[in-house]
């Protein structure tokens, strides 16, 4: 569940982040790094995409995110006292957009984040794994900067920019959303227990 509120100190949000990314990376490493390729690269029951091409998206996102943020978080002071985040409405719109819910509103991808049949779907979960432990540093490096002051241009187009912090909470609900698709590929697949 995403937070979205008026006010809400940095530390609080990063924190409940950081639980959600912990979570995504304890299930990322349980349920899919020891896969076989075949289970990884079949695609879903009902012609969606596999295991590998659900975290192969998600993938495309923290190419473009992860430096990007990382560069935007040279050099910003550490800030003291209890800083305060405050979601846009852009922001808070396009997470409320992607967060899951027990019926999902299906979205189309955008053409650079549809990601291909043909992939090493090793590569893929590896990679997504390191993104996520990637993503975890830069949340921590955010609780003393003013998540308000530095805006981040969105995948689709540079000319949105949103708020650090909405990113962030963008881009964890975007990771759930996908690692449900793919948990519930691997349940209908194979029947293989898991929980959303």
């Amino acid at each position: 569940m995403t937070i979205i509120m008026k006010c809400i100190e940095n530390k609080v949000l990063i924190s409940h982040l950081e639980d959600r990314l912990e979570l995504h990376l304890k299930e990322s490493i349980s349920l899919f790094q020891n896969l076989h390729e075949s289970v990884l690269l079949k695609p879903a029951s009902n012609g969606g995409w596999s295991i590998a091409q659900c975290l192969e998206h998600l993938n495309t996102y923290g190419r473009y995110y992860l430096p990007v943020i990382k560069k935007a978080l040279e050099n910003q002071p550490q800030q003291e006292g209890s800083l305060l985040f405050k979601s846009s409405y852009l922001g808070a719109y396009f997470t409320q957009l992607i967060e899951p819910r027990e019926k999902m509103r299906k979205l189309k991808a955008a053409k650079k984040h549809t990601p291909p049949i043909n992939l090493n779907p090793y590569l893929v979960v590896a990679e997504f794994i390191e993104q996520q432990e990637e993503l975890l540093k830069l949340l921590k490096q955010s609780v003393r900067v003013d998540m308000n002051t530095i805006r981040i241009p969105i995948s689709i187009t540079k000319w949105i920019k949103l708020k650090l912090g909405d990113i962030f909470q963008f881009l964890i609900a975007h990771n759930q959303r996908h690692i449900m698709q793919a948990k519930r590929n691997l349940y209908i697949s194979y029947n293989v227990p898991v929980e959303d």
